[in-house]
């Protein structure tokens, strides 16, 4: 059976290498899009601003745009607080994604917190992106120039990749060179594809 409107997920922990999947998945035609730039969208659209200022108050916004830095200080260590950010920009963030979506045959999302918050349901797959712990720590060191305890305290507090049974979702294992993640993105590709026609 052929469907029109296959929706992939992209996921896995920080430094894993989504980026890098979605870069080579990309390179092939394929429409990829992500989370992070969708809400970099919404936080430029007056009805989206509108609600955030209703939210966290007028001081967060600055020349009708949200200001990001005085947003974080509002919901950094306050769960409360942060739930409602959440709560408000999450549902749409996948709304709008899906929008882009709807236009294509077969398009994948980026989205860093999918298991975190249960939308692997929404898709017809899951590509599950999986790097030894300490490779992940020392990419993350490198790209963000930033120390160890650090990296690792966000490690931690993120979804557990490393106990959990992915066998249902499509997974690639990122512990070798580019040329290596270049050939599983395409067979995993090749294999989305294949069973969807």
């Amino acid at each position: 059976m052929t469907q029109n409107n296959i929706k992939i997920a992209i996921t896995g922990g920080i430094g894993s290498g989504k980026s890098t999947v979605c870069q080579i998945i990309k390179s092939l035609n394929y429409p990829v899009y992500s989370c992070d730039e969708i809400y970099g969208e919404l936080l430029t659209s007056p009805d989206f601003v509108k609600k955030l200022e209703e939210a966290f108050g007028s001081d967060i916004v600055l020349n009708g745009t949200i200001n990001r830095v005085v947003l974080s200080q509002k919901v950094f260590n306050d769960g409360k607080q942060l739930k409602k950010l959440n709560d408000i920009t999450h549902p749409a963030i996948m709304e709008e994604a899906f929008l882009k979506m709807r236009a294509h045959k077969l398009s994948f999302l980026e989205v860093p917190l999918l298991f975190e918050n249960g939308f692997q349901n929404l898709f017809n797959g899951v590509i599950v992106i999986l790097r030894d712990r300490d490779k992940r720590i020392s990419s993350v060191i490198q790209r963000d120039h930033t120390h160890i305890e650090q990296v690792e305290s966000r490690v931690k507090s993120q979804f557990d990749y490393e106990n959990f049974d992915f066998s249902e979702y499509y997974v690639i294992h990122n512990n070798g060179n580019y040329d290596d993640l270049t050939k599983k993105t395409l067979e995993t590709v090749v294999k989305i594809k294949n069973l969807n026609t």
